[in-house]
Parts: C-alpha cells; sequence; structure tokens
C-alpha cells in the first residue's frame, strides 16, 4: 500500500468533494482502492494468527464504500475522505466484537478493537453480563498491555445517569453507562510502507485481545439480556 499517494489522494478529495472531481481521478482512485484491498487482506491474514475466528475473511467485503450516507445528515458532501475497513467474525455487520482501522485525509492511521454502538439486544448483553460476572470485568480492568496502548474507553454516546433497570449503586455503573466498548489510538501514517504498515495494525489489533475476548463472551448465547433490564 502507497500509504503517501493514498493521503494525498484522500487530500485532493476533502478539498474537492463533488462528483465531477472524483469522476476525473477515478484511475487513481481505482489503483489505492486495489491496493488498500490487498492490505486489508494482509491484515486478515496477520490478525488470524493470534485470533483465528477472523481467519478467512473476504478484504473486499470487510471494507466500507466511499460513499457517504446522506440520508440523515446536513453535511451532503457525497464522498469519505478516508480508507476504512472492520475485520470481525461473522463480517462487516457483526455487532458483537469487531476491530476497525482506517486511513484518512490528514495521514492519521486509526486503530480500533472493541463493539461500537451495538444495537441494544447486544447492548443489554453486555450490560447484564458486567453485572452477572464483575470478576471477569474487574480482570479486563486490569489488563496492563490494553489499557496503557489505548488509555480508556471511548465516551461517545454515555449517558449521563444510569440506564434504565440499574441503581446507581451496582457496581461498575460508570461503565454500564457506556453507549460503545471500544478503543482506539491514532498515530501518523507516514514512514509505514508495506510490511511496516500491516505490523502497525495488526499490532494495535492484538493489543485489544482481552476485550474482544471478554465482548465475546459477554455476548454469546448464555449472556442473557433478560437477566437485567436496559
Amino acid at each position: 500500500m502507497n500509504a503517501r499517494a493514498l493521503v494525498e489522494y484522500l487530500a485532493g478529495l476533502a478539498e474537492n468533494n463533488n462528483r465531477a472531481w472524483f469522476v476525473m481521478t477515478k484511475p487513481s482512485y481505482d489503483i489505492l482502492r486495489a491496493e488498500f484491498t490487498e492490505l486489508v487482506g494482509q491484515v486478515i491474514d496477520g490478525a488470524a494468527k493470534f485470533d483465528p475466528a477472523v481467519a478467512g475473511q473476504d478484504p473486499k467485503k470487510a471494507q466500507f464504500r466511499i460513499n457517504r450516507d446522506l440520508r440523515f445528515s446536513k453535511d451532503k458532501s457525497p464522498y469519505k475522505t478516508h480508507f476504512s475497513a472492520v475485520i470481525a467474525p461473522a463480517g462487516r455487520k457483526d455487532p458483537g466484537s469487531h476491530y476497525y482501522f482506517h486511513i484518512d485525509q490528514e495521514g492519521k492511521l486509526l486503530v480500533a478493537g472493541g463493539c461500537y454502538m451495538p444495537p441494544p439486544d447486544v447492548l443489554a448483553k453486555i450490560r447484564a453480563y458486567i453485572v452477572r460476572e464483575p470478576a471477569r470485568f474487574k480482570r479486563l480492568l486490569g489488563a496492563r498491555s490494553l489499557w496503557s496502548h489505548f488509555g480508556a474507553f471511548a465516551d461517545e454516546g454515555k449517558l449521563a445517569r444510569p440506564p434504565k433497570g440499574f441503581a446507581r449503586d451496582t457496581p461498575h455503573i460508570d461503565y454500564i453507562r457506556q453507549k460503545s466498548f471500544v478503543v482506539w489510538s491514532e498515530e501518523p501514517v507516514k514512514g509505514k510502507q508495506g510490511a511496516a504498515l500491516t505490523k502497525a495494525i495488526t499490532a494495535g489489533f492484538k493489543l485489544s485481545l482481552p476485550l474482544i475476548r471478554w465482548l465475546r463472551e459477554a455476548t454469546a448465547g448464555d449472556a442473557r439480556a433478560s437477566d437485567v433490564a436496559l
């Protein structure tokens, strides 16, 4: 993957976010998309070495489209200014746990792992699991390599009050207020080409593995949402 060329293209797209420019530069886009597909395939292979559950994922299906969903957005810019992919056992729409990365127009590589804005039934399972297995969650909070690298959960959408059905003194209530259970980090993509870029992404994925494993336990069939109401 020629990361420098990708960043230059995305920067141009950010300045000229319209169909005419996109059509004019489509040959460049096609080359970069093919290179990114190859990168995603390498990342899947690398991640499968420590997480066999993601082995065999289709790198084309793991990617997000460049077109933005404009239905509920005031910003009518038609194109995203990053290339992104998500890797999960059940594919891109897997609601339970996933790895994610993108490269954006500012030259930043974002690497994430966890469960971002899950549907209500999945979120209910996660919250119920925290209540039912507080010791397991405490062990997750003690995973030093995870938190020393990522710092904390992303708190987008976090509730100001406990969700309905949870008392204020419920153990770990501050975490139960989360609407996502995801960690992420950013670093410059500059200087990362080929194997170095793949390694940077898979290294971040591996550091998020304790959270990924815990989420799979939480969202398994025996983690019943009915134990605790939303």
